[in-house]
């Protein structure tokens, strides 16, 4: 099961809004075919295991016979983009199943392990299920509830502030985690940020420094204020620009009116970014914006680096209550990651 896992990871930023999976096919002690979803709309991890004990073995009709596949997540009972998993295993006749968790989604949650048992295949599920939730967190967030999976990511200076007054563009970190966080855009489905951000930073919201697809942009610009010119209105990936003037589709840039912007904005927010099937958001600034969705508690996740510089005065940082889950340094600066409550 840790070797799916490890496979399982191999799909990030590729699959969403699918689940990371891997599967591994074992006979007599050996693994013999393993695989992953590698991509949204493609083959699953079991159709790829099985497929290369296929490939790799003239007797794998009898070796399948007498296998054990061990899967990360419940396999499907319904068809999706793909026939479902579990009629496959029971084709080939595999006597043993392994699960790690359960597939919360409505049209799978136990109805795959059913269907495994209902065709007299032993099935055994819960093997390092906390693992195996935690590596699907943003899925089963998504799923269970109804929104997307959050994390807040922000810089600050030694003395705790965000930014220096007066709209100047002002650099934090250094290039160790410059990098980190645009591996980080590689692995999430958009990236929010406020009006003040874009533009006193222009900034591009995409990944330069690290290879993979860059995630969708989402804006907030209640009244439509920030100049077309800007990097992010440059159609090179959906943005999605949040105001309370007008809908309207222009392109890449898709422009949504929220109905009342003095209350429940991100909640507002969320709700249509689930609606869009983005499974998770990185949220980088500006502080403002940071603190509504901390005040709203709708975070899961905050990597908050501090380097350091020292700042006489300037915009204060967000102000966070967490469990801390991990401290470390990256470069010169210090990344704390904190966790809000239990998220599995």
């Amino acid at each position: 099961m840790q070797r799916c896992l490890q496979l399982a990871e191999l799909g990030a930023g590729a699959v969403s809004p699918n689940p990371m999976v891997g599967a591994v096919v074992v006979h007599d002690g050996k693994i013999i075919g393993e695989g992953y979803h590698r991509q949204y709309g493609h083959a699953h991890a079991e159709v790829n295991a099985i497929a290369l004990v296929t490939e790799k073995f003239t007797n794998a009709t009898e070796l399948l016979k007498q296998a054990t596949i061990y899967v990360s997540l419940e396999p499907c009972a319904h068809y999706g983009k793909t026939p479902p998993c579990a009629d496959l295993i029971i084709k080939h006749q595999i006597p043993l199943v392994v699960v790690g968790t359960r597939d919360p989604f409505a049209q799978v949650d136990g109805k795959g392990i059913e269907k495994l048992k209902a065709a007299g295949i032993e099935v055994i599920t819960g093997v390092l299920e906390q693992e195996c939730q935690w590596l699907n967190r943003r899925f089963f967030t998504k799923v269970q509830k109804h929104r997307p999976y959050i994390i807040l990511k922000w810089a600050q200076t030694n003395n705790g502030f965000f930014a220096p007054n007066g709209g100047i563009q002002f650099w934090i970190t250094g290039p160790e985690a410059r990098i980190l966080v645009h591996k980080w855009r590689s692995e999430e489905d958009a990236i929010l940020v406020g009006k003040n951000t874009v533009a006193i930073d222009n900034p591009q919201l995409n990944v330069r420094l690290w290879e993979g697809r860059s995630p969708k942009r989402v804006v907030i610009d209640r009244r439509l204020e920030l100049s077309k010119d800007l990097n992010i209105f440059d159609q090179s990936v959906e943005t999605l620009i949040f105001n309370e003037v007008e809908f309207n589709v222009d392109g890449k840039n898709k422009y949504i009116a929220l109905e009342d912007f003095d209350r429940y904005v991100p909640q507002y927010i969320l709700y249509q970014l689930y609606l869009q099937d983005i499974q998770s958001v990185i949220i980088e600034g500006g502080a403002h914006t940071l603190q509504t969705f901390i005040e709203a508690g709708l975070w899961d996740e905050a990597r908050v680096f501090t380097g350091k510089t020292v700042l006489a005065n300037g915009i204060k940082s967000p102000e966070i209550t967490g469990i801390i889950a991990d401290d470390l340094f990256v470069g010169d600066d210090r990344l704390q990651i904190l966790h809000n409550k239990p998220i599995i």
